[in-house]
């Protein structure tokens, strides 16, 4: 995109699902999204332009083994003063192999530096779409995870950290899908937490149902920034879904999201995958970007997704 232009139209980034964006202090935007036999990093001026930053690729497995087989929705991070990934790989074989895994990397440049393999997380359930946040100088890990109650998909689950590759103590369930609008494509599906922290309280927002219904979705829990996130108490759960496909604007199946910050930092913008279709192949989910806003009583206001033919502006300070 030219960087004199004034709008956009979605999809940014074609045939790009899961995709992970990060607003560093060195003022690039890091962009990841599911490839799935090797990670592939992007750095952006913009975040209209991550179908054009620099590209590198920084992780190919070896050929065979328990995580060489479909990477899925990696997303970095910056801890402690380095950079990890976290990812989903497994064997080649079913959701029962599925395991969560870290990289680090210790240069200030995340696509220079050499990427180390921290090893696989030791989740009590085989998991996917591995999240962090911290609260209160402490690490917390979320993720999708599979096995505890034969009637659900996936449901998303939080444990301690001891550090950025090691869990600790408890693994707690927060949600699951028991919600109808969770339920739609076959399966009931809780998956691919993200936070959003502001107005003193933290927002957990997740994608619901299969990420190849039409009514694939994003749902919500909202906890008071001083409660317990250990606590399921702690969160109260959105009864219906908080950003969803629009028919009128020929946008579906839109989830698996991240947040970030316009570059001048003054708006918030919402990163999701989505279909052109209700009975599009999942193959060709794109990557989208929306500013929202805030409802008068503090919580996000995502909107609708807007159609591919709406141009729209660009982010404040591009």
């Amino acid at each position: 995109m030219s960087n004199n232009a004034t709008t956009y139209c979605n999809p940014i980034v074609p045939k790009a699902a899961d995709p992970w964006v990060l607003k560093h202090t060195d003022g690039y935007y890091y962009f990841m999204y599911t490839q799935p036999r090797s990670l592939e990093l992007t750095q952006s001026v913009s975040l209209t332009g991550l179908a054009e930053g620099r590209k590198k690729t920084i992780w190919t497995p070896e050929p065979e083994g328990p995580y060489s087989h479909n990477l899925w929705a990696p997303e970095i991070h910056y801890l402690n003063d380095k950079w990890y990934i976290y990812y989903t790989a497994n064997d080649g074989g079913g959701d029962e192999s599925r395991t969560l895994c870290v990289l680090e990397n210790e240069n200030s440049d995340p696509l220079e530096g050499d990427w180390i393999w921290k090893g696989a997380l030791k989740t009590p359930v085989p998991g996917l779409d591995g999240t962090v946040m911290t609260i209160r100088n402490q690490l917390y890990f979320m993720y999708a995870g599979y096995g505890h109650f034969p009637e659900y998909g996936s449901a998303i689950y939080i444990a301690q950290m001891a550090d950025p590759w090691t869990l600790s103590g408890e693994h707690v369930l927060l949600t699951a899908p028991t919600l109808t609008w969770e339920q739609q494509g076959g399966m009931a599906i809780n998956e691919g937490p993200v936070t959003l922290h502001r107005n003193g309280r933290i927002f957990l927002v997740y994608s619901a149902s299969t990420t190849w219904s039409e009514d694939y979705a994003l749902g919500m829990l909202t906890m008071d920034e001083e409660a317990d996130p250990m606590d399921p108490s702690s969160w109260t759960k959105s009864k219906q879904p908080v950003f969803c496909k629009s028919i009128q604007n020929g946008v579906y199946a839109t989830g698996h999201n991240s947040f970030s910050k316009s570059p001048d930092d003054k708006e918030d913008w919402i990163i999701f995958h989505a279909l052109p279709s209700p009975d599009s192949n999942d193959s060709v989910r794109s990557t989208r970007i929306q500013k929202f806003g805030w409802n008068a009583d503090g919580t996000p206001d995502f909107g609708i997704p807007w159609s591919d033919m709406h141009n729209l502006p660009v982010p404040s300070g591009e």
